[in-house]
């Protein structure tokens, strides 16, 4: 899939969604990610007070990142990509593996407009 695209994903947080832990947290969008043809030079996160969980991982196809809201039950996901990575599947196999609800997914061509697009 070339061309450069951002997954915007917006869910629910649920019981058994594993946000809390940043290491599991980190391991699964890891997978999410190789499992799209991604790959995965670094990762950071922050804590905060709260609970809520910044993550953001760059690629060698740019970066995905995640931020909750736990007082809220909200997750919010943004995969920016460019290149060969697959990026709805990558989108799709975090919902699964994060165990969220109420899922929406937005895809956004990005570029200027009238750019090639390929």
């Amino acid at each position: 899939m070339p061309g450069k695209q951002l997954y915007a994903v917006d869910a629910v947080l649920t019981p058994a969604s594993p946000v809390s832990d940043i290491g599991e947290l980190t391991a699964l969008a890891t997978a999410a990610v190789q499992a799209g043809g991604g790959h995965v030079l670094d990762t950071s996160h922050v804590i905060f007070p709260n609970g809520a969980v910044t993550l953001v991982l760059i690629l060698a196809e740019s970066h995905l990142a995640i931020h909750t809201w736990p007082e809220e039950n909200l997750i919010a996901i943004d995969l920016f990509s460019c290149g060969t990575i697959d990026g709805q599947l990558v989108a799709a196999e975090l919902t699964r593996l994060l165990r969220l609800d109420g899922v929406a997914m937005r895809r956004i061509e990005r570029g200027p407009a009238g750019s090639d697009r390929d």
